[in-house]
């Protein structure tokens, strides 16, 4: 298990929010962050950030 969060740099196109298949994703003032209660660590928000601000880690 592990964690997603945006970064700063973000450029809130809402490209992650789009294709997050638990709506975890969402727009708060002028970026996108993503809500770790909701997340399930698919991973489909990584590779569409266009800025790469999405990170991991790994938790135990």
């Amino acid at each position: 298990m592990g964690t997603h969060w945006i970064d700063e740099g973000c450029i809130n196109c809402g490209a992650c929010a789009e294709v997050c298949p638990v709506d975890a994703i969402s727009e708060q003032g002028d970026v996108h962050v993503i809500d770790k209660e909701t997340c399930t660590d698919c991973g489909s928000c990584d590779s569409v950030c266009p800025v790469d601000v999405i990170n991991w880690e790994t938790t135990v």
